[in-house]
């Protein structure tokens, strides 16, 4: 071979060479981390419906629709409701005018805080006692002296109002219309066998009363004057000795010391 041919065979032999080493992975240097392929996402394995707890829906309980009231005490509702008509349908069915609620509060005891003379009127009718009194010692007989209810007064006045029954306060009817100053409840019982006279716990008349819860206007002074000429005692004193008349020089009631001054009363 010739030196030619020879050196042609080198450079094709270094070239092939070249060729191989370039297809070659490069070569990891000495010492130098060998990078570690990241590892598939692996698929989370598949739970089977029963093996996963399933959320259970909270079902809350429907509220019960509330209960209509028992008659009885529907009737004392229809009763403070001023509804005529329940009442008397009501007492129709079968409800019992004597029932009394937690606080001793009957029906007519709420129609005559009312005064609902006609609902007093249908509960009479059925039953209802004017005297029956509730936890405060409160009846519609009593109720109606207190408040003026001259109508009311009359209708349980027909119907067997003992007029000798007390409050709380151990008060008539009488007294405790002399100290609001309710004249024609007043005239009223002064047509019965009230007694004028009767004394109260805090040692108080009817004309005492008048005349120390009163004004010394014009309606407490016609009550001072009623009560004088049905005879109360002008010189009945209270509970600390003192009178009537000094009680209404106390507080300057000029004319109701006049009437108790031309009644004989002293000082």
């Amino acid at each position: 071979m010739t030196a030619l041919g020879k050196a042609v065979s080198r450079l094709l032999a270094l070239a092939i060479a070249l060729a191989g080493c370039a297809a070659a992975p490069a070569a990891t240097p000495t010492g130098a981390p060998v990078a570690t392929p990241a590892p598939a996402p692996t698929a989370a394995p598949t739970q089977t419906a029963s093996a996963v707890p399933t959320s259970t829906a909270i079902v809350m309980p429907t509220p019960a629709a509330t209960p209509a009231p028992a008659p009885n005490q529907a009737l004392i509702d229809a009763a403070e409701a001023g509804d005529l008509a329940r009442v008397r349908m009501l007492l129709a069915q079968g409800a019992s005018p004597a029932f009394a609620d937690g606080r001793g509060v009957t029906a007519l005891i709420a129609a005559a805080y009312a005064n609902r003379v006609d609902i007093a009127q249908a509960l009479i009718e059925a039953g209802a006692d004017v005297n029956t009194q509730d936890r405060t010692r409160q009846s519609a007989y009593l109720i109606s002296t207190s408040d003026g209810f001259a109508d009311l007064l009359r209708l349980t006045l027909r119907h067997g109002a003992d007029v000798r029954s007390t409050d709380s306060y151990n008060g008539t009817g009488l007294i405790r219309a002399a100290d609001r100053g309710h004249v024609e409840v007043i005239r009223e019982l002064l047509k019965t066998n009230i007694d004028v006279d009767h004394v109260n716990r805090l040692g108080w008349t009817a004309l005492l009363e008048a005349i120390i819860l009163g004004d010394g206007g014009e309606r407490h002074t016609e009550v001072v004057g009623m009560l004088i000429a049905a005879g109360a005692n002008v010189n009945l004193a209270d509970g600390s000795g003192v009178t009537p008349l000094a009680h209404a020089r106390r507080r300057n009631q000029t004319r109701v010391i006049a009437l108790l001054e031309a009644a004989g009363a002293r000082p």
